[in-house]
């Protein structure tokens, strides 16, 4: 690796602006731990922490892997944002269904009992040692017409089931901060089915403090206006802002080329470039965003390996495979130093 004198530490470059996380599972646990310590303050876990890693069976809790990464957190004076506590994803079928052939679904108030169950367990499990959590993940939707996934949580309990996720959650654990999390966040209509969401429930006296922003997005993909005029639209709303599972794929969505064993030198220039400018971004709204986090370490490993492309490689983060900076890396350092 590169001498760790000359590459500034990330966590210290944006210090005076927000945070920087990663996204992080056993396996970059075990293999970057000294990456990690010296250019991240905060960790998500990945998967460990969603709703079938941790209650696979019902009323069997396994905090294992996710005691690990707090461990490390603790161990390296970072903090820890909770992913996630309801998603129609990663979340084991008994939850929604009376019998073991899952003929016949669970009642609201059933459902509403493990619901509240498993957040009051997690959330006191965690108490001392979680900053904040995306207490509810993705229940709005893509299509046009339609505000809500529907998703079993809704099709039992109606939209109901957002608002007593954040009421749970905050009387299990008041000091944590809690947010909405979602993906295509800077789409416009996406834009307003979230502001519309919060909105309510903040008119609702539902404790929501902050939406969070996933950031998968791609070497054209959301435009500049987009994001800008999303920040402020949900800031506008006094909610605090997360940058929460940042990466910038080498390929546009619709790209399926398998070809590549490396990003080009084009691919590589592009991806400085969309990263130097959503930085300038955050730093020019860093009043309301607190942390800004990869959902992943370097481009050794990567959830787009695979999607939406079977078998194919990407390169989405700012370190390469060896951890070494890649120009994105630079452009994004640089940005601080310009008035």
């Amino acid at each position: 690796m590169t001498d760790h004198l000359i590459i500034p530490r990330l966590k210290e470059v944006f210090h005076d602006s927000f945070r920087i996380g990663a996204a992080v599972n056993d396996f970059t646990l075990e293999t970057r731990e000294e990456v990690l310590a010296k250019h991240f303050n905060s960790l998500t876990a990945e998967n460990s922490m969603k709703f079938v890693s941790i209650q696979e069976e019902e009323g069997v809790f396994d905090f294992s892997e996710g005691n690990r990464i707090v461990a490390f957190a603790k161990a390296n004076d970072m903090v820890v944002r909770g992913h996630t506590l309801v998603w129609h994803n990663q979340t084991p079928e008994w939850v929604f269904y009376t019998d073991k052939d899952k003929t016949t679904l669970a009642s609201k108030e059933l459902l509403l009992e493990r619901m509240t169950t498993h957040i009051q367990t997690v959330m006191k499990h965690y108490e001392d040692s979680i900053l904040c959590w995306d207490v509810v993940n993705e229940a709005i939707e893509d299509k046009e017409g339609m505000r809500l996934r529907e998703s079993l949580w809704y099709k039992i309990m109606g939209e109901d089931f957002i608002d007593q996720a954040f009421r749970i959650a905050h009387a299990a654990n008041p000091k944590a901060q809690l947010f909405y999390n979602d993906y295509n966040e800077s789409t416009p209509e996406k834009v307003e089915k979230i502001y519309t969401t919060v909105k309510g429930m903040l008119e609702r006296g539902v404790p929501v403090h902050g939406i969070g922003l996933q950031c998968h997005w791609n070497l054209n993909n959301p435009s500049l206006t987009d994001i800008e005029q999303a920040i402020e639209k949900y800031a506008s709303l006094g909610v605090r802002l997360h940058i929460t599972e940042m990466d910038v794929s080498v390929f546009d969505f619709e790209d399926r080329r398998t070809d590549l064993l490396r990003p080009t030198e084009e691919q590589l220039e592009l991806q400085a470039k969309r990263y130097e400018a959503f930085f300038k971004i955050f730093r020019a709204h860093s009043d309301v965003i607190d942390s800004v986090t990869f959902w992943g370490v370097d481009d050794a490993y990567t959830w787009l390996d695979g999607f939406p492309v079977p078998d194919r490689k990407n390169w989405p983060f700012l370190l390469d495979e060896k951890s070494e900076p890649k120009p994105a890396f630079w452009r994004v350092v640089n940005t601080l130093e310009e008035k």
